[in-house]
């Protein structure tokens, strides 16, 4: 059985490669959770990479139902279909339309499943699910077949803890919090999207992307894309380190902000802060 690693484009930590190989390991659906914009929707596409198999996604929004991952009785069509006169009415088949776990039940090589951001959906939405992520298989009613894994894909399942996950889903999976990276990871997640970066201009701007996140009462903290783009920004308009080193009071905002700070209450809040610094001066 082939074991992930990691990959090239990709930075794993030691206890996320262990957490992604328990999982296949045991068979259970892997449950990741973490700030957004920690590489948890990423990480399926590099696991599916890692292992040689397709990536079949379900995003999970508001509206979305459990049924709609199994399938979809399209019975406005055959209704207009049969007004129409047209033949395919008499066979059910053609208005069944196949979900994301058929078709992942249904691949000769089985896919990594990725079931992204599953607390976007009603609270029942993942107890709707349990019966067929346990056994990998589920009955149309409408046909009367029993669609059943040809063989088990790899589940991987993301959540940013919007609402609480029913516990009798939890025991099915195994789980695993991704946590924020530390300087040092990031230097390495920075490093694989920008070879080469000199070493004096990513030890600033990590310095100062830091201290952005720990700033008290930020509404939302930048996350690692955020970063990425923020030193793309800064390569592209030529940032020298000098300009990240400096703590001028007046200069608290960092330069080209609009890649980190995502909402105007933060932009205030440094502002603020850099009045308040101009006032005690």
């Amino acid at each position: 059985m082939t074991r992930f690693q990691g990959t090239q484009d990709y930075v794993a930590t030691d206890d996320l490669r262990v957490a992604v190989n328990a999982a296949i390991t045991l068979q259970r659906p892997l449950l990741v959770k973490g700030e957004p914009g920690t590489g948890k929707t990423v990480l399926a596409q590099e696991v599916a990479k890692a292992l040689g198999r397709p990536l079949q996604s379900w995003h999970v929004k508001s509206t979305t139902k459990a049924q709609q991952g199994l399938y979809e009785y399209d019975a406005v069509s055959r209704l207009r279909d049969s007004q129409l006169g047209d033949a395919r009415v008499h066979d059910i088949a053609n208005y069944i339309r196949k979900g994301p776990l058929w078709t992942a039940f249904e691949a000769e090589n089985p896919p990594v499943l990725l079931i992204d951001e599953i607390d976007k959906a009603d609270i029942e939405f993942p107890n709707d699910l349990l019966q067929e992520l346990d056994r990998m298989e589920f009955f149309v009613y409408e046909t009367g077949q029993t669609i059943k894994a040809i063989q088990r894909p790899v589940v991987i399942i993301t959540s940013n803890n919007e609402k609480e996950l029913p516990d009798a889903f939890l025991r099915r999976c195994f789980f695993h919090y991704i946590r924020f990276p530390d300087a040092e990871t990031m230097a390495r997640i920075v490093e694989v999207h920008y070879p080469g970066l000199k070493a004096d201009l990513l030890r600033d701007a990590l310095t100062l992307f830091y201290e952005v996140r720990e700033v008290p009462g930020l509404k939302k903290k930048p996350s690692t894309s955020e970063l990425l783009d923020w030193i793309r920004l800064l390569l592209v308009e030529d940032v020298s380190p000098e300009v990240l080193r400096q703590r001028d009071p007046k200069k608290l905002i960092p330069p080209l902000h609009g890649a980190l700070l995502k909402n105007e209450q933060d932009v205030h809040l440094f502002e603020r802060l850099a009045f308040m610094a101009r006032r005690g001066q």
